[in-house]
């Protein structure tokens, strides 16, 4: 029997202060891919460490606060024809994924995606009711559950920003 394996991984949902998504364009595609920055737990690493250490490689984002954790985790498959800038991530049907959701507390200067090894090469705030449509087509149900599971507390964090 063939099973299934699936890379641990962290999801990170970051809000400013007015309760929009940070999204960042992924260098290693010419379609629209657009996603929130996400990473492997490294082997004994606790996965809200692996969370902010991903943040802090992706963007160069350390001023977070925790404003929730997934309740659970979330699945996904790779499909058959993608291509992988990492050839460990090969070995993996897809990713497993734990998300968390933060509040960026820093300016904005601090954000730096043109970093060694860049992921990245461009980002922008969006509201969380957008972010589903930006996402590559093999990770839309997963961001579609992620962002309906944190909507409540993006919701105070709106609030929070008209008072």
């Amino acid at each position: 029997m063939n099973q299934k394996t699936y890379r641990p991984n962290v999801g990170i949902m970051l809000l400013n202060a007015v309760g929009d998504v940070f999204v960042a364009h992924r260098v290693d595609t010419r379609e629209k891919a657009w996603q929130m920055p996400q990473g492997g737990i490294d082997k004994g690493e606790d996965e809200h460490r692996a969370a902010l250490r991903e943040l802090f490689e992706e963007t160069g984002v350390s001023s977070v606060e925790t404003i929730a954790e997934s309740t659970r985790w979330y699945t996904y498959d790779f499909p058959a024809n993608v291509n992988f800038v990492s050839e460990k991530k090969k070995k993996f049907a897809g990713q497993t994924q734990k998300w968390f959701l933060f509040q960026f507390t820093g300016d904005e200067n601090e954000i730096q995606i043109d970093r060694p090894d860049a992921e990245f090469n461009a980002w922008k705030w969006v509201p969380a009711e957008q972010v589903v449509d930006l996402i590559v087509d093999f990770k839309r149900d997963v961001y579609r559950q992620v962002v309906d599971e944190f909507m409540p507390f993006i919701d105070a964090v709106r609030e929070d920003a008209k008072k």
